[in-house]
């Protein structure tokens, strides 16, 4: 709570320097004079004014209007700046390489300059001109301060590896710039996966979630108690205030009940928990699935047979426990034109090939044919309880042999039917690839399925509530979806098709989703 607030109380202080040139008082006047607003000038996107009057803020086309004060903007040399504050670890490379890439897709001449104690700017020319049609900053530190900057304006979009927290919710809420979490609001640009890692020499290559929590709690010490040498556990981890050992500390010690051993040494980079443990025969780190160096890492498993290696494919289908997300979360107020045309160009497979330049996993739709589902259909098989009967086991190989999956899953928050961010986001990917006509003559069926506690009937059941809830929502943000051109079914399975162990919480929450599968 302090920390926000302090962070806050920075960002209004940047805020206050950053928007000084805009606040001041102007008056908008309509072309034929019957219609005069007066206020304080918030900001000017090229096409429409954003001013604070006494009936609050408004939003006011300039086409209609005539400005007059100190704070009107020159509107025939017009440069839009746009500033993203945010997480450090993936945005000083992720965000330059789209950057960039957008400025080549657009035709923009691009100019990269570092600014002592800003970050970096990007300067956007038209071909031979020497006006800027933009500019972007790049102020990236920590996800934290990148909602402070948001909240107070002093950025127009947030890069996070986590999503805002209900406090940070309500004061952008009371701020006026809406609902931060919501789908139009909040994006997934790229993924990636937070990977156990030991040095190459080390004998051990799997590790339960249970278990690597109870290592870095400082309940297991030594490599024998995990299956490998008499050897002291050195660990490794990135400072957990901060990035991937913030997002480690959330998602795996603090769910297990407990609390980081002084053990654990800290480092200050991704770079410097690899090179620890590259170094270290004896060293156990958490690093990136996108730069792991010449480690090895450790696959993931549980008591029972099944394992969940960290791939390309299981983390864009969200199968691996420790996918790490890279959000990106705008405020409920209009960008300017580039700034619209940048985001747009976030979901192009143009946008997507750069994230896969970069070693991250990307937000590409693609489709699972049956040949590559097998071990999960063995597991399925293997792992089938009394409750599933043969004939649930023969309908589901049926549908699945007429069928692709795409790699798109969707989870819900806390044993409920609301969709957590990362599914939010990936109902405006497939939104968006059915308005594009991405599935037009074919049919999409949302499937069910659940964890295996409890009767198998109610969780059926709870399965298909839960197929019916993505289906809406997914429906809701696709305001042009015709059904004529695609047919949507809803189908569920409970716990007849398990990911994981269900002897572990991980276990049963990445059991607990809802699927798509396209014929």
């Amino acid at each position: 709570m302090n920390r926000l607030r302090a962070a806050v109380s920075a960002a209004l202080f940047i805020a206050a320097g950053a928007t000084g040139a805009f606040a001041q008082d102007v008056t908008l006047t309509s072309r034929d004079g019957s219609v005069e607003i007066s206020g304080y000038l918030l900001g000017f996107d090229g096409e429409f004014y954003r001013i604070d009057t006494d009936y609050g803020v408004l939003t006011v086309d300039g086409s209609g209007v005539n400005c007059d004060g100190p704070g009107c903007p020159n509107l025939t040399a017009y440069t839009a700046d746009i500033v993203i504050s945010g997480a450090e670890a993936p945005g000083s490379v992720l965000l330059p390489a789209l950057i960039e890439g957008f400025g080549l897709a657009e035709g923009y001449a691009v100019k990269r300059e570092e600014v002592p104690g800003v970050g970096l700017l990007y300067t956007l020319y038209e071909a031979e001109g020497t006006t800027p049609s933009a500019r972007f900053t790049l102020r990236l530190a920590t996800s934290q301060e990148g909602f402070a900057d948001l909240i107070t304006e002093a950025a127009d979009l947030t890069l996070s590896l986590r999503e805002p927290t209900r406090q940070e919710r309500l004061m952008a809420r009371d701020a006026g710039l809406g609902d931060i979490a919501a789908v139009r609001q909040g994006r997934v640009i790229a993924l990636d996966a937070l990977v156990p890692i030991v040095n190459p020499d080390n004998p051990v290559r799997q590790l339960d979630l249970d278990t690597l929590a109870t290592l870095y709690e400082g309940g297991l010490t030594r490599w024998a108690e995990v299956g490998g040498e008499d050897a002291p556990v050195t660990l490794y981890l990135r400072d957990p205030e901060a990035g991937f050992g913030l997002v480690f500390d959330r998602q795996v010690v603090q769910p297990h009940g407990g609390t980081l051993s002084e053990r654990v040494l800290k480092k200050a980079s991704n770079d410097g928990v690899t090179l620890a443990v590259e170094e270290d025969p004896f060293g156990l780190g958490i690093a990136s699935l996108s730069s792991h160096g010449m480690t090895e890492v450790v696959t993931l498993t549980g008591n029972c047979a099944f394992e969940v290696a960290a791939t390309q494919l299981s983390v864009k289908a969200g199968d691996y426990p420790l996918a790490s997300p890279i959000f990106l979360f705008q405020p409920a107020i209009r960008l300017p034109k580039i700034g619209r045309d940048f985001l747009r160009y976030l979901r192009t497979d143009s946008a997507q090939r750069v994230v896969q330049r970069v070693g991250l996993v990307d937000q590409g739709i693609s489709e699972v044919p049956l040949s590559a589902q097998g071990t999960r259909l063995a597991n399925a098989i293997a792992q089938a309880g009394p409750e599933v009967p043969l004939t649930e086991l023969q309908r589901l190989v049926a549908l699945m042999t007429d069928t692709r999956r795409l790699t798109l899953t969707y989870r819900f928050e806390g044993g409920s039917t609301a969709l957590d961010a990362t599914s939010r986001s990936n109902a405006g990917l497939l939104a968006d690839a059915l308005e594009a006509g991405m599935f037009d003559g074919r049919t999409l069926v949302f499937v069910g399925f659940s964890d295996g506690q409890g009767d198998a009937g109610l969780n059926k059941r709870l399965a298909q509530r839960r197929a019916e809830a993505v289906r809406a929502a997914v429906l809701d943000v696709a305001e042009t979806y015709d059904p004529d051109r695609t047919e949507i079914l809803i189908d569920a399975f409970g716990e007849a098709l398990p990911m994981a162990c269900d002897d572990t919480d991980w276990g049963r929450q990445i059991n607990r989703r809802v699927e798509v599968w396209v014929r």
